[in-house]
């Protein structure tokens, strides 16, 4: 049902997984979580934000794009939309979970996720039609696969305030916060590449956990181990084709989050080391 599972252990974590999920399936969806769309309003540059609310049942979490060592992330498949050219997920900062040694990255009680939606007609209304396949996790795992629809207006709409302060809760780019230099190294290991990133910037002690993504679905990227070198933070990891093929890295489709307690930081691309 799903096409990416990312996770430490990809074996044991499917095998845990069934069992956890069997007596559960039976389960709605809305017994643990509902979701819905928010139409938000129209720019006047034709773009239109709206959002996806998902409001979680107590106890339960839902995962961020990389979920973490064990974790579902969502997909999502707009094709039944109309008037729609394309949809840009943008996503509040998660919340770092460790629970029986396992590190999970995701989200509890209420998710505001804020959607760019780009318009064939700027002038038109958008029917946005969406199917989200996403787990929710307490102490079982489930997949859930849920639809959300509505009409996006082409009229004027002020601001939402709960989609404006979702927006404003995204992760710094590398320039707000700072970040002075990143290279990734790259090195040949058995069945694939060892990728080691070293990020410049100020408080790097200041976060706990890095995540490394690449533009390429074919290639899983293990969880990174993190340490920090004054105001240097490292972050080494593990790259491999799914299908055990030899690939190539493109350096500018590196994408290195960094996360604290308060504060995240989004890192597009990097040079060499």
């Amino acid at each position: 049902m799903f096409r990416r599972i990312v996770q430490l252990s990809f074996a044991v974590f499917i095998v845990a997984l069934l069992a956890a999920t069997g007596p559960a399936r039976a389960q709605q969806a809305s017994d643990m979580v509902d979701v819905r769309l928010l139409p938000g309003w129209r720019t006047a540059e034709g773009l239109h934000i709206a959002a996806i609310e998902m409001r979680l049942r107590p106890g339960w979490m839902t995962y961020w794009r990389a979920p973490g060592d064990a974790g579902i992330p969502p997909e999502f498949d707009w094709r039944r939309s109309k008037n729609l050219t394309g949809v840009e997920i943008v996503w509040p900062t998660p919340t770092i979970r460790d629970k029986g040694g396992l590190r999970t990255i995701g989200y509890s009680d209420v998710l505001i996720l804020p959607i760019r939606v780009l318009p064939v007609r700027a002038g038109g209304d958008v029917m946005l039609k969406g199917r989200i396949e996403m787990g929710v996790c307490s102490d079982i795992c489930v997949p859930v696969d849920v639809r959300v629809s509505g009409q996006l207006p082409k009229a004027p709409a002020k601001p939402d305030p709960r989609i404006a302060a979702a927006l404003a809760n995204r992760p710094d780019t590398a320039a707000e916060a700072g970040v002075r230099a990143v290279t990734c190294s790259i090195s040949p290991i058995d069945g694939g590449l060892g990728l080691r990133a070293e990020v410049d910037m100020p408080g790097a002690a200041g976060y706990e956990a890095a995540v490394i993504e690449v533009d390429n679905p074919q290639i899983w990227v293990a969880p990174a181990k993190m340490s920090h070198q004054g105001n240097r933070l490292i972050a080494n990891t593990r790259l491999y084709h799914a299908e055990g093929r030899s690939f190539a890295l493109d350096r500018s489709g590196v994408r290195i989050t960094v996360l604290g307690n308060s504060r995240a930081v989004d890192i597009q691309g990097c040079t060499a080391g």
